[in-house]
């Protein structure tokens, strides 16, 4: 599921073979983002508490057949209390992992004003979104085509190119497919905006 420009990854065999990217982690409390970052780092369940304040880790993956890439991933609180200023983080960044936990309904609300908030930062305008739908191997979890409803994922900028994505962080089915993904996305962006550099 998208918004089209997340599909458009044939440029990835242009590019050079290593690639560095800074990528903001971000979602309510308890959404399992330290255990998405910790799955991809280490390749295995870690056990984590809520985060107090962030996480940065520095984390080479091979996608599929393409590149090695480095991301450089802040996961940043979800605590309210314990929330840095948005702005510290998503500055600058190439790309979004927003993770939301697919088993809580009541807080889907909530999640939904805090993606919004943060796609409407001006400075995030334009910053490919991968919306990671976590927890998605218990049975009570949400669909994916609910989720994309009760996220109102329509109603994002036109500009911010976006991709849902299945996932359990346990496990960590989806993560690298989702990050294929979100590489493409970022990928096409770059391409965009330095033809729009070029024309100027």
């Amino acid at each position: 599921m998208g918004n089209g420009l997340s599909d458009q990854i044939s440029i990835l065999s242009s590019l050079p073979s290593f690639q560095s990217f800074h990528i903001a982690i971000l979602g309510l409390n308890w959404a399992g983002k330290t255990t998405v970052l910790y799955r991809l780092q280490f390749n295995e369940f870690v056990n984590t508490g809520p985060t107090k304040g962030f996480n940065a880790e520095k984390i080479r993956v091979t996608l599929g057949n393409y590149k090695t890439v480095t991301f450089h991933f802040w996961d940043v609180s979800g605590q309210e209390k314990l929330q840095p200023p948005r702005k510290l983080y998503t500055r600058c960044t190439d790309g979004i992992v927003f993770v939301v936990d697919s088993v809580d309904v009541e807080w889907m609300e909530k999640t939904k004003t805090e993606l919004h908030k943060i796609t409407r930062i001006s400075e995030n305008q334009g910053v490919p979104v991968l919306i990671v739908a976590n927890k998605q191997d218990l049975r009570n979890s949400v669909s994916l085509s609910e989720i994309e409803k009760l996220l109102a994922v329509d109603e994002l900028s036109s500009s911010t190119p976006w991709h849902l994505q299945p996932n359990c962080a346990i496990k960590g089915d989806g993560l690298k497919e989702g990050l294929e993904k979100l590489h493409g996305m970022i990928i096409q962006r770059r391409k965009m905006l330095w033809q729009q550099k070029k024309k100027r």
